[in-house]
């Protein structure tokens, strides 16, 4: 019986580059096609996400465009296996001007009619159900602050501060429900119906005094306007990680102490 020797040290080099390429291959495809990361830099879509979350988005349920591609591949224009959102979905997108990512709700697909009276939205003429619950408590933290419309408020541990925002539940004719802020009457609680052109989507933020969305005009760095589906990069999917901004990169410890434990694993 023969017995195998050992393999020549080029042997071993080569079986080591073929498995690092394999693997960045297995990374780019899943980073092509099925996941994209996303952070989460503002308080617009409070109270489902907070500045600081950092989610996964799922690239598949819309289909592929030169969009939802990373590097800004220069491809055609379109949508391969292209499938409309639908009315609830939290989608990222490109900004229509100036090509950012941005996070939003989807509330009108292409042919209804939308606007929004008193703060409450009116979709195909009918007003969207809204439910007031309790106040919403964000903890304070270096990048979690109160903002206008918000009141300081002891939290359960009490000696950390929050910020009590009024909030209500919304659902969707579809029977999609989810939680909104709204602070009282402000410029953007009131919307003249628009009926939603074809390849395009009406989209707010969940935290509505606080969000630029498709009530204003799409203009670079704010708001987004109505935003075409071909711009659509992914679905919202899971937090992988979330933290309060206290951590410091020269002190391991604070990497740790400043997650956002109980927010990690949340499906959106």
């Amino acid at each position: 019986m023969l017995a195998a020797g050992p393999a020549p040290r080029g042997e071993h080099g080569s079986g080591f580059v073929w498995f690092l390429i394999k693997l960045l291959l297995a990374v780019l495809v899943l980073r092509v096609f099925v996941f994209s990361p996303f952070s989460i830099p503002s308080e617009s879509m409070l109270p489902r996400l907070m500045n600081g979350d950092y989610l996964l988005a799922a690239k598949w349920p819309y289909g592929f465009s030169r969009h939802s591609l990373p590097f800004d591949l220069p491809l055609p224009a379109g949508r391969v296996l292209a499938s409309a959102p639908e009315r609830g979905d939290v989608v990222i997108f490109k900004h229509p001007v100036d090509g950012s990512d941005y996070i939003k709700r989807v509330i009108g697909l292409p042919g209804d009619n939308v606007a929004v009276v008193g703060g409450q939205v009116v979709l195909n003429g009918e007003l969207v159900r809204r439910e007031p619950l309790r106040d919403f408590i964000a903890p304070m933290s270096p990048n979690t602050g109160c903002e206008w419309g918000g009141e300081i408020t002891p939290t359960a541990k009490r000696e950390t501060q929050g910020c009590a925002y009024r909030r209500f539940r919304e659902t969707l004719p579809g029977g999609k429900s989810y939680e909104v802020l709204d602070f009282g009457l402000t410029p953007g609680d009131s919307f003249a119906p628009q009926t939603v052109p074809e390849g395009m989507m009406f989209v707010m933020g969940d935290n509505r005094d606080n969000s630029r969305d498709s009530r204003w005009q799409a203009a670079a760095g704010d708001a987004v306007g109505l935003v075409p589906l071909e711009r659509l990069v992914g679905r919202a999917g899971i937090i992988v990680w979330s933290t309060d901004g206290s951590a410091e990169w020269i002190k391991p410890w604070t990497w740790f102490s400043a997650a956002r434990w109980d927010r990690i694993g949340d499906t959106l």
